[in-house]
């Protein structure tokens, strides 16, 4: 089975940056999507990003701007770079695999890996 381990989370200032990293184990999908989500509590599962294989990537209007997603494809992994943070981006911020996912939309159910989550706080 895939496994995606997030890493990167931390406390951070009011505008500060943060790069959220999110490996991925071998898999022999050439098409696929990978997806930042994020949840705090009492809040249901946000969407952030999303990146296809051929780096094609979608945002939240939330994040657009700030955020941005990319993919290392040597190391086999994906980060999540944040600027310009605010208060309401603290949550625990998830990875999301959909192998073989070809419109990458952001939405939880189509990704069926997910990790274990990173914790951002801003304040």
């Amino acid at each position: 089975d895939v496994q995606l381990v997030e890493s990167g989370g931390d406390s951070v200032e009011v505008g500060g940056s943060l790069r959220l990293s999110c490996g991925v184990s071998s898999h022999t999908y050439r098409q696929y999507c990978i997806a930042w989500f994020r949840q705090t509590p009492g809040k249901g599962r946000e969407a952030v990003a999303s990146i296809r294989s051929d780096g094609m990537t979608r945002y939240s209007p939330s994040v657009k701007g700030r955020f941005t997603i990319s993919e290392d494809k040597s190391e086999r992994s994906f980060a999540l770079q944040m600027n310009s943070l605010q208060p309401e981006d603290t949550a625990l911020y998830y990875c999301a695999a959909d192998l073989g996912g070809r419109d990458c939309y952001l939405t939880a159910y189509l990704y069926n890996h997910w990790g274990q989550g990173t914790q951002v706080t801003v304040s």
